[in-house]
């Protein structure tokens, strides 16, 4: 599938160039056969015979941005300057800071925030342990903790490798949610020394946000820290994924006039967001559901299965799902579905696939960059498609719920994640898209709906209380 041009890969490239001529018009020429996308050309100098002009460029990978760049380079008459990525440049120094809510401009100021008044205040906290939500940050803080293992598409890169998401994700947490949350990049990979770390940093923290650790890995820590704080944790990759799927799911059936009961609900994944996404389906009211992986359905017979771990997740699934007892492959589990969920691998359904499934059929094909199946394909037979990328409609995007879901449980003060409360959630995004605003090509709003972060918040934050 061919990929469009992209904000993610532009740059902005200076140029001098004969100040009469042709040599403008060329760049911009250049540029577009080349499959690029010229998005602001500004002329910085101007002299009688030469032109600096800075043109900025999007591209569809680092390598396409090289390739036009030495076309440009090749126009008679043009001298190449320096070439700016323009996401290395939004990266320089980091994407967040800390600031103070109070200026400190005397001694006074100084007195109060600092020594000697502070002591005052620790002292009541010592006194009353819980006045450490009304008196510090806690009450709007949030930790991202990840260990590197499992980053966006990139796989194990390591914790340093990985702050550059983290602090996106604070950043959207504070751009969305108004939360105040703080990268925590692991230099270990051992289940045990994370649990331990986490717990010992959970006093300064009103949430714990686990973000971008493999799985199976990923279950075992959030359940031991579940199990051991009194703050809730939340893994994004799992949870964020179902509840936005979920919500998608109650809008595409809206569209295709079916119900959750009754559908047939095919997946092709069975990692940390597959089995996420299952079980909150199956808590939403999913009956018929079947799960396949890179070995083929997923079922209590399969060889690998008979002898696996009890507690292990595929197990789990073999034994929670499948009621009809499919065998063989994804192909063949979709023929006659209502709807395929991939969180897997590209490619992994053709044209044909689709066609067998069901009238009405929904896909949501997940895989980043590449969907399991090309978005333009699914449509030709299926209803209603969505995609994890944002160049299709629909497209399914955590940001959409993990600001709100945690704006919710600071709000009720919560100690735990339920499945209500994530129910709640993806029910509370699903309503934003108004009756009059629903058709195939919009069941799920955009991050940039000032409606979603504050309804899927009440939602939560309601839901935390009536748990209370």
């Amino acid at each position: 599938m061919a990929t469009a041009p992209s904000v993610s890969y532009s740059m902005t490239v200076r140029l001098e160039v004969p100040a009469g001529g042709t040599a403008v018009s060329q760049l911009t020429t250049v540029v577009e056969s080349s499959g690029g996308s010229v998005t602001g050309l500004d002329v910085t100098a101007s002299g009688h015979e030469r032109l600096r002009i800075d043109v900025t460029i999007a591209a569809s990978s680092t390598a396409h941005a090289d390739e036009i760049v030495e076309k440009l380079r090749g126009i008679e008459g043009v001298s190449l300057g320096k070439v700016s990525d323009r996401t290395f440049l939004m990266h320089l120094g980091g994407k967040i800071e800390m600031t103070a809510k109070h200026p400190i401009r005397n001694r006074d100021d100084l007195s109060m925030i600092y020594t000697p008044g502070v002591a005052r205040v620790c002292t009541q906290i010592a006194e009353h342990p819980e006045d450490a939500r009304r008196l510090t940050i806690k009450r709007n803080s949030v930790a991202v903790v990840t260990d590197g293992s499992a980053v966006l598409g990139l796989g194990n890169i390591g914790p340093q490798a990985s702050l550059p998401v983290m602090e996106g994700k604070a950043a959207l947490f504070k751009r969305f949610a108004g939360i105040d949350a703080w990268p925590l990049c692991l230099d270990t990979q051992d289940s045990d020394a994370i649990v331990e770390i986490v717990k010992a940093i959970a006093p300064g923290f009103a949430g714990i946000n686990l973000e971008d650790i493999s799985a199976p890995r990923c279950f075992e820590i959030e359940a031991r820290l579940r199990e051991a704080l009194d703050i809730p944790v939340f893994h994004d990759d799992q949870h964020g994924t179902a509840i936005v799927v979920l919500s998608a799911l109650y809008n595409a059936l809206r569209v295709v006039d079916k119900r959750i009961e009754d559908v047939r609900v095919v997946m092709s994944g069975a990692g940390a967001a597959g089995t996420a996404i299952l079980k909150l389906l199956l808590s939403a009211g999913v009956r018929h559901a079947v799960v396949a992986d890179i070995h083929g359905v997923v079922h209590a017979g399969r060889a690998d299965l008979v002898e696996a771990d009890p507690e292990s997740p595929l197990r789990w699934i073999a034994e929670n799902t499948n009621p009809e007892k499919i065998t063989g492959t994804l192909k063949e589990a979709v023929v006659g579905a209502d709807v395929f969920i991939g969180v897997s691998a590209p490619n992994v359904l053709g044209e044909e696939d689709v066609a067998a499934m069901a009238d009405g059929a929904i896909i949501f094909a997940l895989a980043n960059p590449d969907p399991e199946v090309d978005p333009a394909i699914a449509r030709q037979t299926a209803a209603v498609v969505a995609t994890g990328r944002s160049d299709f409609p629909n497209q399914i995007n955590n940001v959409l719920v993990f600001p709100g879901v945690f704006r919710g449980l600071l709000d009720a003060q919560s100690r735990s994640v339920t499945e209500e409360m994530m129910i709640a959630a993806a029910k509370a995004l699903a309503e934003v898209v108004l009756r009059d605003e629903l058709n195939a090509n919009y069941i799920i709003p955009s991050v940039f709906n000032d409606r979603v972060s504050k309804a899927v918040a009440e939602a939560v934050s309601e839901a935390a209380r009536n748990v209370s």
